[in-house]
């Protein structure tokens, strides 16, 4: 066996039998999103810049022979140009999704293992795919305001909302979904889809409510964040791997370290007021307090 062959760290049965019960060694330094890309996907960018490129034109003529003095033309100018470089973007937005459509309309989308070769259909549609979705998210992603990600995630397919957050990390287009408030650290990785030696995996990523990934740390194909669950930086989930809720993770692969307690005292109900036509009542729930800090607590009710 090569040097080459070791590092991909591949484990199956047989060729011709592929299910979702093969067990594969994931190794994050050798395995990427595309690893095979042929210059035949790269013409897909051709009519998304020509159109794009059309619709700035128009504009652009527009522009100039409006019978607005050249003054104030002169005096628009920079934001003219920034209004410009916006309707380019969202052009090849707009135009990358309606051929996201027509290709998806000839091949859907699905999870599973694949071959990873010319010829299956899964695998080559998965790269055409992923190239349309690259170049624009691209665009997207070097644009100043920071929440315009959210939007080019959310119509590309990606369940999430404005309450989660991005921090400058790499995340895949497709098959993830985001709870509420969901944090991913800066340069993190998601992958739902990873070439691993000669097969293609597509598996949903799933982050439930108030999950939080640090920085540098790298999520596999699979994965499940339970609610308040936290994984530590620099540190990397397996295929499939099921993290618990109210549980902070650490490491490579990642494991069980502690209970998140910040996250139980946060879900903890302080005061609560309910009020019916007919009378108010007032119920008290216990909250988690260090017992080298409750003294305080007690000095202040006496005082009260």
């Amino acid at each position: 066996m090569t040097e080459e062959e070791n590092d991909e760290q591949e484990v199956v049965k047989e060729d011709n039998e592929i299910d979702d019960d093969t067990e594969f060694i994931i190794d994050f330094t050798t395995s990427s999103a595309i690893n095979r890309v042929g210059l035949k996907f790269l013409v897909v960018y051709i009519p998304i810049f020509w159109f794009s490129g059309l619709a700035v034109a128009t504009f652009w003529y527009g522009y100039t022979i409006s019978p607005v003095p050249w003054i104030i033309k002169l005096l628009f100018l920079p934001l003219i140009l920034l209004g410009f470089s916006f309707l380019f973007i969202f052009s090849c937005f707009f135009f990358s999704k309606l051929l996201l459509i027509f290709i998806n309309l000839i091949h859907f989308p699905k999870e599973g293992i694949f071959r990873a070769e010319k010829g299956n259909m899964d695998f080559e549609f998965w790269i055409l795919r992923t190239e349309i979705k690259k170049i624009t998210l691209w665009l997207i992603r070097n644009w100043p305001l920071p929440w315009i990600d959210v939007i080019a995630f959310r119509w590309f397919g990606i369940k999430m909302d404005f309450s989660s957050h991005l921090n400058d990390a790499w995340c895949d287009a497709e098959f993830i979904s985001f709870g509420k408030h969901v944090t991913i650290g800066q340069g993190a990785v998601i992958m739902s889809s990873m070439v691993v030696g000669n097969y293609l995996i597509i598996k949903k990523i799933r982050f439930d409510d108030y999950s939080l990934i640090g920085g540098q740390s790298t999520i596999a194909p699979g994965t499940h964040f339970g609610e308040d669950t936290v994984l530590g930086a620099v540190s990397t989930t397996t295929l499939n791997q099921e993290l618990e809720d109210g549980w902070i993770y650490s490491g490579i692969p990642a494991r069980k370290l502690k209970l998140n307690k910040y996250a139980e005292m946060r879900r903890d109900i302080i005061h609560k007021v309910d009020v019916d036509e007919a009378e108010k009542v007032e119920t008290e729930h216990e909250v988690n307090i260090d017992d080298d800090k409750r003294h305080l607590f007690k000095k202040k009710r006496e005082d009260d």
